[in-house]
This record gives C-alpha cells, sequence and structure tokens, in this order.
C-alpha cells in the first residue's frame, strides 16, 4: 500500500510539473509572439512616418457616387434554412438576387468561403422590406454610415491632408456625414440610394458554415448610382480642379443592372471621355470591386482600364481581372488567403496583358497609359508592384501606410495594440510559384517588415518594363468591428503617400 501512494504521488509531482512547464512554455511563446508584433509595428510605424509632408496639399478628384450604409451583423439578420440554401456548390452563380432563396444562396456561398462580396436585388419591394425589417426587428443593433466608394475615399485623403473634391450626387443629410472642407461636384437629391451591409466575423457560424474570416456581403437595390449621374457635375468641377489624382471608383453599380440598350456603354464613353483628357500630369487610379458580369468586365477593359496609370484590388479582384484578361471568364469566389507568390504571379500577368495591350495600340489612340501600379490587398499582406522610375514613388512607405490603415480601419482605433492583433503572413514567402527554380525566398525581418525588390517583366520581344514589389505584412485585427469600406481607405491611404 505504502508504495502505491508513493507511486501516486510521483504521478501528481510528474503530473503538476508537466502542467507548469506547459504553462510557462505557453507563455514562453505568448512573449515571444508579442515581441515579434511589438517588432513588426515599430517597424511599420517607422517607415510610415519617414514620409515628409509637401508644403501644398495635394490635389485629389474622387468619382463616382455616395449611398447610406446600413450595417447588421449578418448572422443575426438571416435566419438559416436548409431548405432554401440546397444547391450551393462549388459552381454556384447568381447575378442579381430576386427572391428570398437567392439571398440565402448567395450569401451561403460567399460566407462559407470568407469571400465579400456585393450584389444587386432589382425586386424593390423585397429590398424596402429587408430595409424595414432591420430598421424595426434591429433597431439596437444596426448602424448607419455614409457609404460609397467615392466619399469613403474622399474622406481618407482628407484624413491624409489631401485636397478633396468629390463627385456625387447625395441628399442634405448624407452631406452632413462628409468633412466640410471636401468639395463637392453633384447637385442634391431628395432621397439616397441604401446599401445593406452584412458583416460576419471570423469563426460566426450560420448553420453548418463557419466564416473562415472577417468579411461583408453587401445588397443594393440602387437607382441613382448605376446612371453615373454626377459625372457631368464632376466633368467641369475636375477641370477647374486640376487635381495631381483622379480616381475612379463605383463603377460596379452598373454590375448586373437592367439598363436600356446602349446606355451603358454611352455613360462609359463618358467616363472613357474624362479620364483621357486629363492632362499627363494628373495621374488616374481606378478602384475595383466585386464584379461578376463578364459584359461589364470587358466593357471596363475597353472603356477604362487603357487610361488609367493605377488599379486597386483585393485578392477575389485580382483572380477575377487576370481570369477575365486571360480566359474571358470570371471567378466568383477564390482563396481568401492566397500565398505571396500567388498573388504576385497573378499581378505580373495582368501587368503584362494590359503593357502588352498598350504597347500594341498607344499609336492609334494617343490618349492611353500604360499601366505603372497594381496594389493588392488582402488579409494578411499588402502588395504593390510599381514601374520604377514612373510618377510613383515611395512604394515602401505606400505599402506600410496600407498595412497600417487596414488594421485601423477594420479595428476602428487609431492606436494600434500587438496584443489585439495576429500575423498570418508566413516567416517566409516566395516571390513566384510558377518557375520555382529561379524564386527567391524571402525571409520576413520584424525590424525591416517590407521588404521590396527589383524585376524587369518582359512586355514584348521589343520591349522589359523595371518594376518594384514591396510586401508589407498586415497586423491582423483579432476582432473585427468594420469590413466594409476597409479596401476603400486602404486604396486610399496608400495612394496618398505616392503623390
Amino acid at each position: 500500500m505504502t508504495s502505491v501512494i508513493k507511486y501516486m504521488s510521483l504521478m501528481t509531482t510528474c503530473s503538476v510539473f508537466a502542467a507548469l512547464i506547459s504553462i510557462i512554455w505557453q507563455a514562453f511563446i505568448s512573449l515571444k509572439h508579442l515581441n515579434k508584433m511589438t517588432s513588426i509595428l515599430t517597424g511599420l510605424l517607422a517607415i510610415e512616418s519617414s514620409l515628409k509632408r509637401p508644403l501644398q496639399p495635394p490635389k485629389v478628384a474622387v468619382g463616382y457616387g455616395a449611398c447610406t450604409d446600413l450595417l447588421i451583423h449578418a448572422t443575426d439578420f438571416l435566419n438559416y434554412t436548409e431548405e432554401l440554401v440546397k444547391g450551393v456548390g462549388p459552381e454556384f452563380t447568381v447575378d442579381e438576387v430576386n427572391d428570398r432563396q437567392e439571398l440565402l444562396q448567395t450569401f451561403a456561398y460567399y460566407f462559407k468561403n470568407g469571400a465579400a462580396a456585393e450584389r444587386i436585388m432589382p425586386n424593390t419591394e423585397l429590398f424596402k422590406e429587408l430595409i424595414q425589417i432591420a430598421k424595426s426587428r434591429h433597431l439596437d443593433s444596426i448602424q448607419w454610415f455614409l457609404g460609397g466608394n467615392a466619399p469613403l475615399m474622399s474622406t481618407r485623403f482628407h484624413l491624409e491632408g489631401a485636397n478633396v473634391l468629390l463627385g456625387a450626387r447625395m441628399s442634405k443629410k448624407l452631406r452632413r456625414l462628409v468633412p466640410a472642407e471636401i468639395k463637392i461636384a453633384g447637385d442634391e437629391i431628395p432621397e439616397d440610394d441604401i446599401h445593406l451591409i452584412l458583416e460576419y466575423k471570423s469563426g460566426d457560424t450560420w448553420g453548418p458554415f463557419v466564416a473562415p474570416r472577417a468579411n461583408r456581403y453587401i445588397l443594393h437595390s440602387d437607382r441613382n448610382n448605376p446612371h453615373l449621374n454626377s459625372v457631368e457635375h464632376f466633368d467641369a468641377a475636375v477641370r477647374n480642379f486640376q487635381p495631381r489624382l483622379l480616381v475612379i471608383s463605383g463603377l460596379q453599380m452598373m454590375d448586373s443592372y437592367k439598363f436600356a440598350h446602349g446606355v451603358r456603354e454611352a455613360r462609359l464613353l463618358k467616363v472613357q471621355e474624362q479620364i483621357s483628357l486629363q492632362s499627363p500630369t494628373t495621374l488616374q487610379h481606378f478602384e475595383m470591386a466585386s464584379y461578376v458580369e463578364i459584359e461589364l468586365l470587358q466593357l471596363l477593359r475597353q472603356y477604362v482600364l487603357p487610361y488609367v496609370d493605377s488599379l486597386g484590388m483585393n485578392e477575389q479582384e485580382l483572380e477575377n481581372l487576370r481570369q477575365v484578361l486571360t480566359k474571358g471568364r470570371t471567378t466568383l469566389a477564390t482563396d481568401w488567403n492566397p500565398r505571396v507568390a500567388t498573388a504576385l504571379d497573378q499581378m505580373r500577368d495582368v501587368f503584362q496583358i494590359l503593357a502588352q495591350d498598350y504597347y500594341r495600340n498607344s499609336t492609334g489612340l494617343p490618349h492611353r497609359r500604360l499601366l505603372t501600379r497594381i496594389h493588392v490587398h488582402t488579409l494578411a499582406y499588402q502588395a504593390l508592384l510599381t514601374v520604377r522610375d514612373s510618377q510613383w514613388e515611395r512604394t515602401q512607405i505606400a505599402a506600410a501606410k496600407a498595412a497600417l490603415t487596414a488594421h485601423r480601419h477594420v479595428c476602428q482605433t487609431d492606436m494600434i495594440n500587438p496584443e489585439s492583433a495576429l500575423l498570418i503572413l508566413d516567416d517566409s514567402f516566395a516571390t513566384t510559384a510558377q518557375n520555382k527554380d529561379t524564386a527567391s525566398r524571402i525571409q520576413l525581418n520584424p525590424q525591416q517588415p517590407v521588404p521590396c525588390w527589383n524585376e524587369t517583366i518582359v512586355v514584348n520581344d521589343q520591349k522589359s518594363l523595371p518594376i518594384e514589389i514591396c510586401v508589407a505584412p498586415v497586423l491582423v485585427c483579432r476582432v473585427a468591428k468594420k469590413t466594409a469600406g476597409a479596401g476603400d481607405n486602404i486604396s486610399a491611404a496608400a495612394l496618398s503617400q505616392q503623390l
């Protein structure tokens, strides 16, 4: 009996000792992680603060459109119904949402893939009913915000010290949400379009589905924005304003909208005329968004892409654009956390194809521009590609600024706490996945967290272009408070550092 007691006592001591070692080890790992996060944050902040502000604030003009965002937690608002979400497989596709079943099916598809989405609901009565349900049954949890790519980007440019002109039609009520210093080109309207923003957090569950990351599903039934009614007001104002940067955004409102024959093409032609006649010293950026209609993407390739210097997009929009350019098709949901090498290869493909288009057609179309900048923002990292010796400078600063803005916006804070962040980016990454023999491997240095390197992209037999690529790790917000508008703020913040 004494031996048994001694044995049990020894086992208890060993168990306690093992538990203690485990606790110490976990504390060591946590401290090591916190030190790493603190080093990366310190490095990003040092890069951000290295920018010397110009004496005169840069002029930035941003179009088109505006709306009111009604934000609500998705899984509280939508009731999961097994019968209605049947048939949501890998090849599921719905361009527009006409009834409750299509709403639940499309939401299920993007929710389980962790992908951002924006869909039109032509059924205006159902859309009004959904808005009324949100206002009546969820009054304590809904939030109202200034919405639309152009107003959100304009506000961020203003916060970063720019002199801003916004092209948008809006109500008197919505105008009060726009900083007073921002000039607005566009007449007053009695009622604003509303966008229903269904937000969800990483790990949220909806029926059998689990969200792999925080994101949002946007539903709208716009009547003003698809027609780009502010273009004419914006046109005259931009000529007088003479901006250093012109930003084109909000064209996704045309996606799947039922226009009369020829109307959409006429409106895009007006956009083309506006951007093609700008001074060569005015940089031009096109902010991508969630597009599913192949016809619209093809029109954008014809009317918009040849006339801009810069493109901004997330990982899903990048793959979608590459698919359109290479295969003439769209992709609904892609990998929500693509490896750096994969995204960089897609960026090179897009850049090379558009550069080939430029050199093939530039003599016949004198107002065409060579694309010299691509910014891709993902949950884990920011990637910027710029042509060396172009008008885009300070690429590393822009990448760092984008990474910091991503955390600040999603966490809704100006002060970044390393304990409220996590790092998804690996400690090292390959520069390409297409040719492993020539691929370099970049080691992430927490003290110098934004690696940059030079490459050369072969456009054709006669032309090669030298480029710079920078990749910045994002300190991902552990508890997302707002994902809607993240891309607009990230893109504008990065652009503001390169003017």
